[in-house]
């Protein structure tokens, strides 16, 4: 074998992903340990009718879900959203900003997790005494050295985890199941079923739609994925309809079991249902399911994270090293070092919570720029196509509905939050003046 055959395999990274795997990928970045406290609060909002807000959701998340579906099968790479912003617009700028966006969301998701997965396992395991950060930076080390082994262990380390996952909320549903029926499921707590009926709907929805934030991780992994034309989108849709079907039926379960305004005030609403409904069944399950998925959401982020910052290396909005692989595991092991450098501090400080909520932001900002990239290359004639075309009408209803949330954020809340993602966007900005205007970009192929 030639020098320059071995150099061009110790570049790339190893493709071993197929669409089970990946489905499960999606799945459970979708899952993660939202639905757990979400599905109380759009109770309280909505009342019985929860699990038409968890539809009305899945409508509005599905519009820029099949528009990072319709790019996974015309341009499968490793950081994808920035690659495709950069194709669309030419403006390194904004392909770095939103990059950058999605890796801080990763981070402080991982971040996050790490600190609950932590504070779970010193009560389950009776270490009170034992400091949480110690086993917050032992769990950190675990999430890297998993994603440093490889794609393919990763990959079912994450299979694992989504089907466990799956199993919990499974669990909720048998138990809710004899009380199906029970409730009127259209009640809200508006007095009649009028317009107001349907915008408490509407309100609950974009409640919930977080619940379906994670599709895109799919998107990330592409240079991972086994025929990733077709595999992407096949995933990714069938994770999101898989999430739908649970949504749904543990909503109808909760609001059976439990009154809604009582769902509303409780701490863990799921908890509270198998509380009532199987009052016999260990708390001590529940906890490690939910520990379950936290270090799935972990894992997940990581594995995004790292495939980001290797992506925008190669396009070069960031300096070469970052994107190299490791030459036996075929992993991007700078990228995945320098992020649990970062992580480590990140843990440790305080507001991670409300960092994350602004991250919420920036997310929502690059799914906006994405569908605005698909809907500016579809329009043009010598753009190659893919498996699987949406209309032009789906990316850019996307794009308004994007904003429309942006400003929900913004408006309907406090102003931390939009702070906090301000400052970001500047740190983007400053990094980017530093570091990514003396690299030259890889013009889009």
């Amino acid at each position: 074998m030639s020098s320059s055959a071995i150099d061009e395999t110790q570049t790339r990274l190893k493709r071993t992903v197929g669409p089970f795997e990946l489905t499960l990928y999606g799945l459970g970045s979708m899952l993660g340990s939202g639905i757990y406290a979400l599905v109380g609060k759009a109770a309280g909002i909505v009342g019985n009718a929860v699990w038409l807000s968890f539809l009305a959701a899945l409508c509005a998340a599905l519009l820029t879900a099949l528009s990072y579906a319709s790019l996974g099968s015309r341009y499968p790479r490793a950081a994808g959203a920035a690659f495709v912003t950069e194709r669309a617009f030419g403006w390194p700028l904004l392909s770095f900003t939103v990059g950058l966006a999605l890796v801080c969301s990763g981070m402080t998701s991982v971040a996050t997790q790490s600190r609950v997965f932590a504070t779970n396992l010193a009560a389950l395991a009776g270490w009170q005494t034992t400091p949480v950060e110690i086993l917050a930076l032992g769990f950190l080390l675990i999430m890297a050295g998993i994603v440093f082994r490889g794609i393919r262990e990763s990959m079912w380390v994450n299979v694992v985890c989504t089907l466990v996952e799956v199993s919990g909320l499974l669990i909720v549903i048998a138990v809710g199941f004899s009380y199906w029926g029970s409730v009127d499921y259209f009640k809200t707590p508006a007095e009649t079923a009028d317009a107001s009926t349907i915008l408490l709907i509407l309100q609950g929805s974009i409640l919930t739609f977080f619940a379906f934030i994670g599709f895109e991780d799919t998107y990330n992994v592409a240079e991972e994925v086994k025929n990733p034309e077709t595999t992407i989108p096949i995933a990714l849709v069938s994770a999101m309809l898989l999430a739908t079907l649970l949504y749904i039926a543990v909503a109808v379960s909760a609001v059976s079991v439990v009154p809604h305004q009582e769902l509303a005030k409780a701490p863990a609403p799921l908890a509270a249902v198998m509380q009532k409904a199987a009052p016999a069944f260990p708390a001590a399950i529940l906890v490690a399911i939910t520990m379950f998925a936290v270090a799935n959401t972990a894992l997940v982020n990581y594995v995004t994270a790292s495939r980001m910052l290797y992506g925008m290396s190669n396009q070069g909005l960031l300096p070469t090293v970052i994107g190299r692989v490791h030459r036996t595991r075929q992993t991007p092991h700078i990228a995945i070092l320098i992020l649990f450098a970062l992580l480590a501090p990140l843990m440790l400080s305080a507001g991670i919570t409300e960092l994350a909520s602004a991250t919420v932001l920036l997310l929502l900002f690059a799914f906006a720029v994405v569908n605005a990239s698909l809907f500016v290359l579809k329009r043009r004639p010598e753009e190659p196509k893919g498996r699987f075309e949406i209309p032009a009408f789906v990316p850019a209803i996307g794009f308004v509905l994007c904003l429309v949330l942006i400003a929900v954020r913004v408006f309907t809340g406090n102003f931390v939050a939009p702070l906090i993602a301000s400052g970001l966007i500047a740190g983007i900005l400053a990094i980017y003046f530093v570091t990514a205007r003396n690299q030259t970009t890889t013009p889009p192929a």
